[in-house]
């Protein structure tokens, strides 16, 4: 289920458990905050409810920065839900939710509006206007209003912090598997397939075209991916992300080929997930030298997928 923060949650929610952040990737540290609160939630009989903002703050105070995230508001719904969350609410931030009070963010929304009896947080978590607030700040309001609290400390893996911002730096060196191992599941892309040009067509490699919106833009190149279809189906395949540079004029996609499959995914909503960079991308003088690059990065993709 999902909720608008601009309105009171259902009575049947309210008394809920509620899991506090941006949650952009929903890795290992996510994972640990939502799971306090599921298990907190489960232990007292209540609903857990996991918020999250969107957009992003930062799209907000800085909206020319280049796309960064790392999960769309449904794939974020999804994940929750499979985390054990009864819904997840979404907080539209924009001119009015930043110039809130800590104080106001407490009691006037969370007890009042959404009716909470605990929050948890990460411990750098911060909110209210001008980062007013923070896990002190919160704990002290709450303790006035009826919203107990919970800070749930960092998760180290490989001695360093997890954190969304290491995970995105990860793919954009074309570092796979130790974003996989923070997310613990692959970066994946869900979008809806274009009509292209029909290049892959023509190269006997037909590739299905998806525009990458908001997400972070992983090091442009070649991948080894899988593809989930609508109706379920796992498909391994090669794709080139980037701007194809050989063909003019330059166009930005997320370009999957997979193997043995024939059927029309136009205008269907499939997701790709990367698991190995095989290269960069790279300029062909002839489409036969690129046809022959191809063959070889969709049998060292094969390979890989196993």
């Amino acid at each position: 289920m999902r909720l608008d923060a601009r309105n009171p949650v259902p009575d049947s929610l309210r008394g809920a458990i509620i899991a506090l952040g941006n949650f952009d990737g929903f890795h290992l540290g996510h994972q640990a905050v939502v799971g306090e609160a599921v298990a907190w939630a489960r232990s007292e009989g209540r609903p857990a409810i996991v918020a999250t903002f969107d957009p992003h703050p930062v799209r907000h105070f800085k909206p020319d920065t280049p796309p960064f995230r790392l999960t769309t508001l449904d794939q974020r719904e999804d994940l929750f839900t499979a985390a054990g969350a009864a819904a997840m609410l979404v907080f539209a931030f924009d001119g009015e939710l930043a110039g809130t009070s800590a104080q106001d963010f407490v009691c006037r929304l969370l007890a009042e509006r959404f009716g909470a009896a605990g929050v948890v947080t990460g411990e750098d978590f911060t909110f209210g206007k001008g980062r007013g607030g923070n896990v002190r700040v919160l704990a002290e309001i709450g303790a006035t209003c009826g919203v107990r609290t919970r800070a749930v400390g960092p998760v180290l893996e490989g001695g360093e912090v997890v954190s969304s911002s290491r995970i995105r730096e990860a793919l954009q060196h074309g570092d796979c598997a130790t974003a996989a191992r923070l997310l613990t599941r692959p970066f994946t892309v869900r979008g809806i397939v274009q009509h292209g040009d029909k290049v892959g067509r023509q190269l006997n490699f037909p590739t299905a075209n998806l525009d990458m919106s908001n997400y972070l833009r992983p090091a442009y190149g070649i991948y080894a991916v899988t593809g989930r279809l609508p109706d379920g189906r796992e498909l391994k395949g090669a794709a080139n992300m980037g701007i194809r540079p050989t063909f003019d004029p330059p166009k930005e996609l997320l370009e999957p080929h997979f193997f043995d499959f024939s059927g029309d995914l136009y205008g269907q909503q499939i997701e790709v997930a990367f698991h190995h960079f095989l290269r960069g991308e790279a300029k062909y003088d002839s489409l036969d030298a690129l046809i022959e690059q191809i063959g070889k990065d969709c049998d060292e993709a094969r390979r890989l997928l196993g």
